[in-house]
């Protein structure tokens, strides 16, 4: 139940991140225009290079190395200050690495200083502590207040498209804010060391540097998009990926939330010496990100062309069609989440998981250039797709004789058949009927009760999971 509840508030601050922006865009679509959309999507895509620089991989190591000592407060107090000092000393060392760029930065420079503020709220960042003690529910419960009050300061104070700076800075000290709310619990409850007790930061560096390459890889092929599109065709290219991307992330999220909270769980196991629950754990969550995968990657496929334009308004209609493409990654990245963050770096198989998405990142590249030519923004989106695609099959291919990968996709057929019978009937719908809320609300609904009733009829595990899962509710 730990992990459920777990995820659920995962799930929920994951969501969080990122429907406000979602919520916020239906009317800074409209105030900004496509041209002020564009510039934040694009000076904001290369703020994150920076930022990526300052966390060196502390996300996913902080979190690894908090789940292996948290039985032991000392350790895990001196190891949180000692993880946090390398952190806020990488985050100096990108600031000035920044300050050097703007002095060469001929764009526009009032937008990226504005921008730098999600690189000063790096240093702050220690949600890495709250996932590996498994506390889920402080962080969310922090984050709402803040991210509903950012959004309200958005709706009073961006009236015109001269607004871009004020909404850029109004983004980031939202961010800036939600971090610090983290601090008060943390110090007084976990950063407790004993005097006497000698910190040693450093030894940390090299594994986060090791970290840190996988998370370069996979920046490059999540920010690259943007900056590449804004630059070889124009900054509303960079503007119509990002609505996209936020949409399909949105929807991402519910999936790829099982691996934040497995991670320190299949860590804890790993310690322990346990494989076996390592292994158990491993095939139902891979079995759940599937029956949630597959629905969601054909649903929004399904509904992707009216979506776009119905709620960003009609000059976005670009976004429809790379929606329709983009949505394929929802299964890739469902199932890489699985391999490569709650088996691969749980078990510290680091290496694995670097080339896995070092690959996909030189994928990413080299179709870049030739498809974002021939396509723009469609093309761009193929090559993320591609990009994925390699990533988790290059996962697959190393995890092949460890684990029993005719049983993780034992059922998946299940799901692939419910998903395609409610992707055609949604998808007739969409392209037959009028483009309006109440006729999409009719699709979504009609998908639904078609992909659960199939899944029912098929007897697919999930159906037990969740019989099992109200039973233990209903116990207690």
């Amino acid at each position: 139940m730990r992990v459920v509840k777990n995820y659920l508030y995962n799930v929920g601050y994951q969501v969080l991140a990122i429907i406000v922006p979602l919520i916020t865009s239906y009317y800074v679509s409209r105030v900004l225009s496509p041209e002020g959309v564009g510039a934040n999507a694009f000076t904001n895509s290369i703020i994150q290079y920076f930022m990526l620089l300052a966390n060196i991989g502390i996300g996913y190591y902080g979190n690894r190395e908090i789940a292996y000592v948290r039985d032991n407060k000392q350790k895990m107090a001196a190891t949180f200050w000692e993880i946090q000092i390398v952190k806020t000393v990488m985050t100096v060392v990108a600031y000035l690495s920044f300050v050097v760029f703007m002095a060469f930065y001929s764009g526009n420079k009032t937008y990226m200083w504005a921008q730098s503020i999600n690189l000063i709220a790096v240093a702050f960042d220690i949600s890495w502590l709250y996932q590996g003690l498994e506390d889920f529910k402080r962080t969310v419960l922090r984050n709402t207040f803040v991210k509903i009050t950012s959004m309200i300061a958005i709706f009073i104070f961006i009236k015109s498209p001269k607004d871009v700076a004020l909404y850029i800075i109004v983004l980031a000290l939202s961010t800036l804010l939600g971090n610090l709310t983290l601090w008060p619990h943390a110090v007084n409850n976990y950063g407790h060391v004993d005097r006497g007790t000698k910190l040693n930061p450093w030894r940390h560096f090299v594994p986060t540097v090791t970290m840190f390459v996988p998370q370069i890889a996979t920046q490059l092929y999540v920010q690259l998009n943007r900056t590449m599109l804004g630059l070889m065709v124009d900054q509303k290219a960079s503007g119509f990926y990002q609505y996209s991307d936020n949409l399909v992330k949105l929807i991402l999220a519910f999936v790829t939330a099982t691996g934040t909270v497995m991670l320190p769980h299949v860590a804890n196991a790993f310690a322990q010496h346990d494989m076996e629950k390592v292994h158990k754990m491993l095939y139902k969550s891979f079995d759940f990100v599937s029956a949630l995968a597959y629905p969601m990657m054909f649903g929004i496929a399904g509904v992707s062309m009216t979506l776009a334009p119905l709620y960003y308004s009609s000059k976005y209609a670009p976004v429809g069609p790379a929606m329709l493409i983009e949505s394929i990654v929802i299964l890739m990245i469902g199932w890489s989440n699985v391999i490569g963050t709650q088996y691969l770096l749980p078990v510290n198989r680091v290496k694995d998981f670097t080339t896995s998405v070092t690959i996909g990142a030189v994928v990413n590249i080299i179709l870049n250039f030739p498809f974002i030519s021939l396509w723009g923004l469609n093309g761009a989106m193929w090559a993320t797709v591609l990009s994925e695609v390699a990533v988790t099959g290059y996962q697959l291919y190393v995890v092949r004789k460890d684990l029993d990968l005719s049983l993780m996709f034992q059922s998946s057929w299940k799901y692939l058949l419910a998903s395609g019978v409610m992707f055609v009937a949604v998808f007739g719908m969409n392209t037959h009927l009028k483009a309006s809320w109440l006729w999409l609300i009719c699709e979504v609904a009609v998908g639904v009760v078609i992909y659960a009733g199939l899944v029912y009829f098929l007897k697919a595990p999930i159906i037990d999971q969740a019989k099992n899962l109200i039973s233990k509710k209903l116990q207690k």
